[in-house]
């Protein structure tokens, strides 16, 4: 049971480091206002940082669970995961629970 708690801890953690970043928010609300799925090369077409520093933003995305990939022939199409995307929406609404 304790190895769960953690394991959901750890979770949580990784979204919330995933999402600390504005440039990994920018790209998971590109990915949403765009369908869900963008390539690789259109993700860093959104920056102007080098493209080792997207790559990092991104493995950082698929990491806590927010993005996944597929390869189609030479391209890596990335789509938004949004079950990982309701660990924080479930975890913040806990908030704007009435007390007393």
């Amino acid at each position: 049971m304790a190895r769960k708690a953690a394991a959901k801890a750890d979770a949580y953690e990784a979204v919330f480091t995933a999402l600390a970043h504005p440039a990994r928010r920018h790209i998971l609300m590109t990915l949403n206002f765009e369908g869900g799925k963008m390539t690789a090369g259109e993700i860093a077409a959104l920056f102007r940082h080098a493209w080792p520093t997207t790559t990092r933003h991104l493995q950082v995305l698929e990491g806590a669970g927010l993005i996944a990939h597929e390869r189609v022939g030479r391209e890596r199409i990335y789509r938004i995961e949004k079950k990982k995307l309701g660990l924080a929406r479930d975890w913040l609404a806990w908030f704007f629970k009435p007390t007393g």
